[in-house]
């Protein structure tokens, strides 16, 4: 059986508050969009991980997809392959995706979990798994694990996604940055404001860190600009960042540095 885990995108990340368990509430919209790992997944005598792609580093025991296996703790077992596609430490969530892919998997072949148990499973992997189990654009609040329904619509338009192939450590991102209540409704933006307009209103809070740690950053996001990008933004806490474009006619040649041009799939 073959899975296709997708990245996401953030449009707009606000650290609104540190929690006493050093966790933060935050307030976003994820969009899932085409750029794919492929996860290879077969019943075997033994639970077995093997990877290529992307190098990822650490030991595999403590990859997601191994703790995705422990938690939905099943009697049978798996040999799993996973071809790395998506950037790491980039803030496109591939690994949070990984994750959740092998839980929504077993789960529609087992029904171990309903709905409400599966969500409550998956944020054990990460903050960001249970967006993967919805896998649809929503407006995030909470410490990712409220979610609701958005209405916004950017089927038309494409995405450039670039990678400057340097990762963010999401934990020093975070101590860098000052919570602070968001000066506008990110929802309200979204749903009321012409894209063109976006980038008055909606920032991501990581960005300036980003910025002053990679320094090709400012030189992507001004190459973006100068292409016709209508919003740019780091997307998580980074390294990734994005352009949305009008026009569907833009190549990967245009671009300059390793990209994705992807879509909107949810």
């Amino acid at each position: 059986m073959l899975l296709y885990p997708n990245a996401k995108i953030n449009i707009g990340l606000n650290i609104v508050k540190k929690l006493n368990n050093g966790y933060h509430d935050i307030e976003s919209c994820f969009c899932p969009v085409s750029l794919y790992d492929i996860i290879e997944i077969k019943q075997g005598e033994k639970d077995h991980l093997s990877l290529s792609g992307i190098k990822i580093d650490g030991e595999i025991s403590n990859n997601i997809i191994v703790k995705a296996l422990k938690i939905f703790n099943c009697n049978k077992k798996f040999r799993i392959h996973l071809h790395k596609k998506i950037p790491i430490g980039a803030g496109l969530g591939g690994g949070s995706s990984d994750g959740s892919s092998i839980l929504n998997f077993l789960n529609s072949n087992f029904n171990k979990f309903n709905k409400k148990e599966i969500l409550k499973e998956s944020n054990k992997l990460g903050s960001d798994c249970p967006f993967f189990i919805h896998n649809k654009t929503q407006y995030v609040t909470g410490t990712g694990n409220n979610f609701e329904d958005i209405n916004i619509d950017l089927s038309n338009k494409k995405i450039v996604i670039v990678d400057p192939r340097t990762s963010i450590n999401t934990t020093k991102a975070y101590k860098n940055i000052i919570p602070q209540k968001p000066k506008y409704h990110l929802k309200e933006i979204l749903e009321n404001e012409n894209l063109d307009n976006w980038k008055k209103y909606i920032k991501n809070d990581f960005e300036e860190y980003a910025f002053s740690k990679i320094k090709i950053l400012k030189k992507i996001k001004s190459n973006l600009n100068k292409l016709g990008a209508k919003y740019i933004s780091l997307s998580g806490s980074g390294s990734c960042i994005y352009g949305i474009f009008k026009e569907k006619d833009i190549s990967e040649n245009d671009i300059g540095f390793d990209n994705y041009i992807v879509d909107i799939i949810g």
